[in-house]
């Protein structure tokens, strides 16, 4: 697969703003909890860079194989704590929003285990994840992890 567009280079200046907003998204909540939400986007959205971006982040982070491995099926396993579920629940209604408005349930979980600064923080990671899974399927964009850990620290 060859990319239509080297994002790291084209329209820089937007670029520049757009991965300051994903790591300021990225940093304003729990690590562990991002990847999850990046992960689970990037699933649905079916984004093969992200997902193998962001598993390997997690796996860095200490994630465990097994939690990787089963957050597709994330309702049904006992592996996640509830303000987890929270945000991944959040997380499959704001990525799915177009097949129908189920997000109301999803937000009474998010206020019990979210702040009104933390669910806003959340939605703009959840925005942000889907935002790079269309700009990485959109233009058939595969990166090694250790190439975008590189342009991130110099986008930085």
């Amino acid at each position: 697969m060859t990319a239509k567009a080297n994002l790291l280079t084209a329209a820089p200046d937007v670029m520049k703003f757009w991965h300051a907003a994903s790591r300021a998204a990225a940093a304003s909540l729990e690590p562990s909890l991002i990847r999850l939400v990046e992960i689970r986007a990037s699933q649905i959205n079916g984004c093969a860079n992200c997902l193998n971006m962001h598993t390997a982040e997690a796996r860095s982070q200490g994630e465990t194989e097994q939690r990787i491995y089963l957050l597709s099926a994330w309702r049904e396993a006992p592996l996640y704590s509830e303000r987890e579920r929270a945000a991944l629940g959040w997380t499959d209604a704001l990525t799915r929003l177009s097949e129908g408005h189920a997000h109301e349930v999803a937000y009474e979980a998010l206020k019990a285990h979210f702040t009104e600064d933390e669910q806003v923080k959340l939605t703009l990671m959840i925005n942000i994840i889907n935002g790079w899974n269309r700009l990485s399927v959109g233009f058939n964009v595969w990166l090694d992890p250790a190439v975008a850990r590189a342009a991130n620290k110099a986008a930085a």
